[in-house]
């Protein structure tokens, strides 16, 4: 988290320094040297600079944009997916502790939900594609079924035995690695770093990460009782 504040950081500062764009060559504005200015050397190049500049490739980009969105979209959701099925099974097997871990299971998956609906919104998807009803109900059936499936399994599910332990670790450690690799490279990085609508104002920019610090330690003081 440091090292993502530091980045930030530094992003802005650069743009305030020397009035640098996302889409702009940094060297080439410190330097004084435009290297993004290119002039096509023959006839052969500037038929291909033109046929690269069409409105085919131009949709082709789009397409392949929207593509790596979902990508990226599915890599979250199959990382949150793990988590919610170790928590749901979790919450259908436990005892005394039910009313704790159901508070903090509804905060948890409210927030996730949240997150999740979010950039799944800012999907392009076809009009009437089927694939955001079924990502969504992926998500919102998930933590039930395993609620249930752990209530089925209550008198012989025993969380405590080595297979339980090793099975919950395996699936702990897959969800939180693809959780923090797509929670710092596609949701952090894209909105705060590569974001070339991110706001200019410093205060905003100062407000929306002290959020995400805050939402990160409130979301760690859940684990205490998760």
């Amino acid at each position: 988290m440091f090292i993502f504040l530091l980045d930030v950081a530094a992003e802005r500062y650069v743009e305030m320094k020397y009035g640098v764009e996302h889409d702009q060559d940094v060297e080439g504005v410190m330097t004084g040297v435009n290297r993004q200015e290119h002039v096509p050397r023959d006839a052969y190049e500037k038929k291909f600079v033109e046929e690269f500049s069409s409105d085919d490739t131009d949709e082709h980009a789009r397409s392949l944009a929207v593509r790596q969105q979902i990508a990226a979209f599915l890599i979250l959701e199959f990382g949150v997916l793990f988590h919610s099925v170790i928590i749901g099974l979790n919450l259908g097997v436990s005892g005394d502790e039910f009313s704790t871990l159901y508070v903090v299971l509804v905060f948890h998956q409210s927030f996730e939900g949240l997150g999740i609906g979010a950039r799944l919104s800012a999907i392009p998807f076809k009009k009437g594609s089927w694939v955001p009803w079924v990502l969504c109900a992926a998500y919102g059936l998930t933590t039930p079924l395993s609620i249930a499936i752990g209530l089925g399994v209550h008198t012989t599910y025993n969380p405590g035995s080595f297979t339980a332990n090793v099975v919950s670790g395996v699936l702990d450690s897959i969800s939180a690695g693809i959780l923090i690799y797509t929670g710092f490279v596609e949701l952090l990085a894209r909105d705060f770093i590569f974001n070339p609508q991110r706001t200019k104002n410093n205060f905003r920019l100062a407000f929306m990460t002290g959020c995400v610090v805050l939402g990160a330690g409130l979301m760690a003081l859940l684990g205490k009782w998760a």
